[in-house]
C-alpha cells in the first residue's frame, strides 16, 4: 500500500518525532491556559461556537457590543456579574478567546505537517494509522469543549464539572500519545529495527492512578472545592469535617461534594506518589534514568504546589503552576513508562 498511512518511500522518523514533540510544548501551553481561563472564570465570555469566522477577535466597538450582548444572555452573567462593565469583559475575554485560538492553532499544527509527511511518504510503516488517531482526537476534543461551554450557558453559573474533567483528561490523552509516538520514533531513528514499546502492568496501574488524580483535581476547579479549606494537613481543626453534608447515594460524593472532593484530592496524592515512585525505580534500572528522576523532582514539586495551592487560598499564580506541573509530571510518567516497556537488542 503505497500511501501515506502504509509503505513509506522516504520515512523520516526523527523529524516527525521532533514536531510531534513541538505539538506536544503546544498541548502543554493550552493546558496552562485553560488552567487561567478556569481560575479567572472566563470560560463563559464567548457564547458562540464559531471554528472559521471565530479566529478574529472584535475590532471595533460595535463587534465587541455584539460579544457582550451574547454574554449578558448567560445565566452567569444575570445571576453574578449583572454589574460587569466592556472593560471587564473584555479581560475575561481575553483567556477564552487565547484559548481558542490555541486550540485552533494545535489543530493546524498537526494537520498541516502530518499532510506534507503523507505527501511525501516519510511516515514510516505503522504510525500512519496512529497519528490519523490523534488527529481525530483532536477533533473530538474541540467538540468537547463545546460541550463543556455549552453546558453552563443558561441555568446554571459555571460550566459542569465533570465536561470540564473530561475536556482536561482528553487533552492530557493527546499530550500523552503525542510523546509516547515521539519517543517511538526517535527509537526508530536511531535503530531501523526498533519496535514500538510496549505497556507494561506497572505503567498501566500509575498512569491510571495519576489520571484518576487529574481528573480530581478537575472537580476539585470545577467545584471550586481548593476554597473549602485552606488548611494543611487537617481541613480545619478536624482531619474529616464530621459535619459535612452527604449525599446519596454515597459515590456522588466523590464527584459532587466539594468536602469530600477536597479531602480524597489531597490523600489520593500519596497513593499516586507511590506508584509512580515505583514506576521511576523500574524506569531507572530499565535505562531510563533521566526519565526516572524527571518523575521523582515533578513528584516532590507537584506535591509542595498542591499543599501550597490550598494554604494560599487558591492563588491563581500556584494553581497554574500546579496544573502546569501536573501536565510535565505525566510527560514524564510516560517516558517513564516507556523506558520501562522498551525492548532491548543484544
Amino acid at each position: 500500500m503505497a500511501n501515506g498511512f502504509g509503505a513509506s518511500r522516504s520515512p523520516r522518523p526523527g523529524a516527525i518525532s521532533n514536531w510531534l514533540l513541538s505539538v506536544a510544548f503546544l498541548v502543554l501551553v493550552m493546558v496552562i491556559v485553560g488552567g487561567i481561563t478556569r481560575l479567572t472564570e472566563s470560560g463563559l465570555s464567548i457564547a458562540h461556537w464559531k471554528p472559521i469566522s471565530g479566529i478574529l477577535p472584535p475590532l471595533n466597538q460595535q463587534q465587541w457590543m455584539v460579544e457582550f450582548d451574547a454574554y449578558r444572555t448567560t445565566t452567569e452573567f444575570q445571576t453574578v456579574n449583572q454589574a460587569m462593565g466592556l472593560a471587564e469583559f473584555k479581560q475575561i475575554y481575553f483567556w477564552e478567546y487565547v484559548h481558542r485560538l490555541l486550540g485552533r492553532l494545535i489543530g493546524l499544527a498537526f494537520a498541516l505537517p502530518l499532510l506534507w509527511f503523507m505527501w511525501r511518504r516519510a511516515i514510516p510503516k505503522g504510525f500512519g494509522i496512529r497519528l490519523a488517531g490523534i488527529l481525530a482526537l483532536g477533533g473530538l476534543q474541540g467538540g468537547i469543549g463545546w460541550w463543556m461551554v455549552v453546558s453552563g450557558l443558561v441555568g446554571r453559573t459555571d460550566v459542569s464539572h465533570v465536561r470540564l474533567a473530561i475536556h482536561l483528561l482528553t487533552a492530557l490523552l493527546i499530550f500523552a500519545a503525542l510523546i509516547w509516538t515521539a519517543l517511538d520514533l526517535r527509537a526508530l531513528a536511531r535503530d531501523n529495527r526498533a519496535r514500538p514499546a510496549r505497556i507494561t502492568l506497572v505503567a498501566v496501574v500509575a498512569l491510571l492512578l495519576l489520571y484518576t488524580q487529574m481528573a480530581l483535581g478537575a472537580f476539585t476547579a470545577g467545584l471550586r472545592a481548593g476554597y473549602a479549606f485552606s488548611s494543611w494537613p487537617k481541613m480545619g481543626d478536624e482531619w474529616f469535617p464530621a459535619a459535612t453534608p452527604m449525599l446519596s447515594p454515597a459515590w456522588h460524593n466523590l464527584i459532587d461534594n466539594p468536602i469530600v472532593v477536597q479531602f480524597t484530592h489531597r490523600w489520593f496524592a500519596f497513593l499516586v506518589a507511590a506508584a509512580l515512585g515505583v514506576l521511576a525505580m523500574r524506569a531507572a534500572k530499565q535505562g531510563g534514568r533521566a526519565s526516572g528522576r524527571a518523575v521523582a523532582g515533578l513528584l516532590v514539586l507537584q506535591i509542595l504546589l498542591g499543599i501550597s495551592t490550598l494554604m494560599s487560598g487558591v492563588d491563581i499564580g500556584i494553581a497554574v503552576a500546579h496544573q502546569g506541573v501536573a501536565t510535565l509530571l505525566l510527560g514524564a510518567s510516560v517516558s517513564a513508562a516507556h523506558a520501562l516497556g522498551t525492548r532491548k537488542r543484544y
